[in-house]
């Protein structure tokens, strides 16, 4: 059970597990608007993770690069994900590459 509080437009804005003056509306966890709302959440925390993660591994990178940290300094399963990662990106980057360099004989 939650208690939820909407906006102008009656989205869901905030739920609760316990009733409060904003949060006064009784819905069940199996509600519409509830599983909307849960799962909207859901996708921008996952979204910023992902955004997180990119920048921890650019972190790393330049921390390598300038010598400041070894890939070796990391725990084994870190080595593991941040280079599968890696080749995971430069193998997409690479597929994605449509531009031709020479482009003789193409016409």
């Amino acid at each position: 059970m939650f208690y939820a509080r909407r906006n102008a437009q009656g989205e869901i804005i905030t739920l609760s597990v316990e009733a409060s003056a904003e949060n006064q509306e009784r819905l069940d966890s199996n509600h519409p608007d509830v599983v909307n709302f849960l799962v909207k959440s859901d996708e921008v925390f996952y979204s910023l993770d992902t955004d997180l993660i990119r920048v921890i591994e650019d972190l790393v990178d330049v921390l390598i690069d300038k010598n400041v940290l070894r890939l070796t300094d990391l725990p084994l399963p870190a080595q593991s994900k941040l280079l599968s990662r890696k080749k995971v990106r430069n193998t997409l980057k690479n597929s994605l590459n449509i531009l031709v360099d020479n482009d003789e004989g193409l016409i």
